[in-house]
C-alpha cells in the first residue's frame, strides 16, 4: 500500500511526544510575535521613506530564521501544525490499515482524537483504547 506519510506515530508515541510539542508550540508562538513585530516596524519606517538596512533590518532576517526553524522542528518530526493560536496539530498515524490523523489540541489531556486525513478537525472521532 501506498501511503502519503513517510512515518506514522501509534497513539502512544503522540501521547509522550506531547511534552515536546508543547515547547515546540511555545517557541513557534514567540518566533511569530518577534517576527511580526518587526514586520509593523519595518513598514513604519518604510512609510516614512527611510532606507531600511543596518540593525533593524538584520534582527527581522534573525527572527524569520528562528520561525523557519520552528516550523522546521515539527516538519523533521512529521507533524502537522493545523492551527499555531489554538495549538492544533496532527500526527501521521495508521489506523485498521488507512492513514488517519491523531490530532491533539492544546489544553486537551492528551491524544485522544483521530479524523481521515480528508474530514479534518470537524472529523474528529474518540479513540477506542
Amino acid at each position: 500500500m501506498v501511503y502519503q506519510f513517510q512515518r506514522h506515530y501509534t497513539v502512544a508515541e503522540a501521547r509522550a511526544k506531547l511534552p515536546e510539542v508543547a515547547v515546540w508550540l511555545t517557541a513557534l508562538r514567540e518566533a511569530r510575535g518577534r517576527l511580526a513585530a518587526g514586520d509593523d516596524r519595518l513598514a513604519e519606517l518604510m512609510g516614512d521613506g527611510m532606507d531600511l538596512g543596518g540593525a533593524e533590518v538584520v534582527q527581522h532576517i534573525a527572527n524569520l530564521a528562528a520561525f523557519r526553524d520552528a516550523v522546521r522542528v515539527f516538519e523533521i518530526a512529521d507533524i502537522q501544525i493545523k492551527d499555531i493560536d489554538r495549538g492544533l496539530v496532527d500526527f501521521p498515524a495508521l489506523l485498521d490499515g488507512r492513514e488517519v490523523f491523531l490530532c491533539w489540541e492544546e489544553g486537551e489531556e492528551g491524544v485522544i482524537w483521530w479524523h481521515d486525513l480528508e474530514t479534518g478537525y470537524g472529523g474528529r472521532q474518540p479513540l477506542l483504547d
